[in-house]
């Protein structure tokens, strides 16, 4: 790049030019400390709700430090909180494509040439980069990092994953208050998003692979000295690709998401990741799809032992050789001669990197599961397709026929679970509805439906269940999710009664409701689309305007083809 974009704002003899560096001077900052420098925009996700990204307003620190050392003008500029995981209601996908949007508009608003993108809680990742994408200028992503293991009495925990373990086993009365008090202490001890293979650590994975990090970054503990040299070696990078016109066109092609999916799979990874990805790729103009998972799954090992679907946990992995070391076991699997950030291939990204410990990274000859733990389902019940995560799931339960329980929404469900009265056993199938995109609304993390009472008191720990919604990528259990299309918009989950049968198929990659279709159309006939949930707002916008799961829960004007024009800055 020989002009850098910024100078669109601070150059020219005109008013606006004097007024922009005027308010730099305003800002204490002095002609000789940005003219000529390329602009480097850090959007930071940091906030006092957010524990996965509390460090993350010191990791600013490093970022402006590298950017400073290669010669840049770095800027902050913070970004919304509201795509955070853990405290948002009623869910953090509600707003992923809110915070996609501020990202896209401020780096397109702002005098920047290029970004680094701070994040790592589930949704920001995915968020952070499909408004990158969407802007189009040079970015580099810095991921949060995983949190320190957790510890209860001496035993490894895995945030998240235990933490359902040991809910069902209080409500089986197997954990008393002062356990319970422990384990609320011991499960999170150090800022950075889970520990285990969910989505958060699942989608800054993925970020590395598409080559929008540093080689090595979505390892790296967020507590371990390596972080913050992470972060300043990213600003660095930061500023060479802008010189260099590195910019997300250029990297994120259809063998990035290719071999995307595929380290995914590999990984045991969060099936959340499959609506993240298509999101992302799609702002690309590239059309990932569920059939392109299905696909990879039948050819992909699963190489990562790490909890939900293994024994391990990120700190662990990071000790074992990291995602380095997983890539360099994959390697006739990937497209490795392709670009990344640094202006080198993945193979240099690679290359040199060693495993320490093959019970952490598998074999090929010694795979967690020798073919991917995800699943496309299709069928009468899921015509545009459902996924489940079968390798987190008692393997009896993956070819199952039992009777529906139906819960029309979580309020219905968490009212009735645990109804002595309620008619259900360890056959049944546990069916939510008005949990997808538009009726969650947002897509909430609820298909991990809770065992009723009296079945855990009797030591049953999984049952099938389906819903539109999706989970968590720290639960496990035989979990249909993402049910397209949702019962909201009138899938044929909306029509499903108690008492009916569903067969879950895995190997076939069949769901059906065994229900004849004169009863099916009858039933349609009948269905009345429930009410509006939001009257005005972001609320009303997001309802008027959200894709189903199989397509990535995009806006439709977000995901349309075209370029949004620069702003005139003169």
């Amino acid at each position: 790049m020989t002009e850098l974009r910024s100078q669109r704002w601070y150059g020219g003899e005109g008013v606006r030019g004097f007024s922009h560096r005027a308010r730099t001077r305003q800002l204490g900052i002095g002609a000789e400390e940005h003219t000529g420098k390329p602009v480097i925009g850090i959007l930071n996700t940091w906030s006092e709700i957010n524990p996965c990204h509390l460090h993350l307003r010191e990791r600013a620190e490093a970022v402006k430090r590298g950017v400073w050392q290669a010669g840049g003008y770095p800027i902050e500029l913070p970004m919304s909180a509201i795509a955070g995981e853990t405290f948002t209601k009623p869910t953090a996908m509600l707003y992923r494509n809110l915070l996609s949007m501020e990202a896209e508009e401020v780096i397109r608003s702002y005098p920047v040439d290029g970004v680094v993108l701070m994040g790592g809680c589930d949704k920001t990742t995915p968020a952070l980069l499909m408004g990158a994408i969407s802007a189009g200028l040079p970015a580099i992503f810095v991921p949060a990092g995983p949190m320190l293991r957790g510890n209860l009495r001496g035993q490894v925990l895995g945030s998240g994953s235990d933490m359902w373990k040991y809910w069902d086993d209080r409500r089986a009365g197997l954990v008393d208050d002062q356990m319970w008090n422990e384990l609320e202490d011991g499960i999170a001890r150090s800022p950075g998003h889970c520990m285990t293979m969910g989505t958060a650590s699942t989608m800054t994975s993925a970020a590395e692979v598409l080559g929008m990090t540093l080689p090595g970054a979505a390892s790296i503990p967020a507590a371990d000295a390596g972080h913050p040299r992470m972060a300043a070696a990213s600003g660095r990078m930061a500023v060479e690709m802008v010189w260099a016109d590195r910019r997300p066109a250029r990297i994120l092609t259809e063998e990035a998401y290719q071999d995307a999916v595929t380290t995914v799979l590999a990984l045991g990874g969060s099936t959340n990741a499959v609506i993240h990805l298509i999101a992302m790729a799609r702002r690309g103009g590239i059309p990932l799809s569920l059939d392109d998972f299905d696909e990879a799954a039948r050819r992909t090992p699963v190489l990562a032992n790490l909890r939900p679907g293994g024994a391990w946990l990120m700190e662990d992995f990071y000790y074992a050789g990291g995602l380095r070391a997983l890539l360099a076991r994959l390697d006739d699997l990937l497209h490795l001669d392709r670009p990344t950030v640094t202006g080198k291939s993945l193979r240099d990204a690679v290359a040199g990197a060693q495993t320490y410990n093959d019970d952490v990274i598998r074999p090929r000859d010694n795979p967690l599961s020798a073919e991917a733990g995800l699943a496309v389902l299709r069928g009468n019940l899921a015509p545009d397709g459902a996924v489940i995560k079968h390798i987190a799931a008692e393997q009896r339960l993956l070819q199952h026929t039992g009777p529906v329980v139906v819960f029309d929404g979580y309020a219905d469900l968490l009212d009735r679970i645990d109804d002595p009265e309620l008619v259900v056993d360890e056959d049944s199938v546990l069916v939510l509805r008005e949990a997808g995109p538009q009726g969650g609304p947002g897509m909430p993390e609820h298909g991990m439906l809770p065992i009723p009472n009296k079945l855990l008191r009797r030591g049953v720990r999984d049952m099938v269940r389906v819903s539109d919604a999706r989970m968590s990528g720290t639960s496990y259990g035989a979990c249909v999710l993402h049910v397209a299309p949702e019962s909201n918009v009138g899938g044929p989950l909306a029509l499903v009664r108690d008492g009916d049968m569903i067969r879950l198929d895995t190997a076939d990659r069949r769901l059906d409701l065994l229900v004849p279709e004169p009863e099916l159309a009858r039933r349609r006939a009948s269905w009345v689309r429930p009410p509006a949930r939001y009257p005005r707002g972001y609320g009303a916008l997001h309802a008027k305007h959200i894709m189903q799961a199989d397509t990535g829960c995009d806006f439709d004007f977000l995901a349309a083809p075209g370029r949004t024009p620069e702003p005139d800055a003169r």
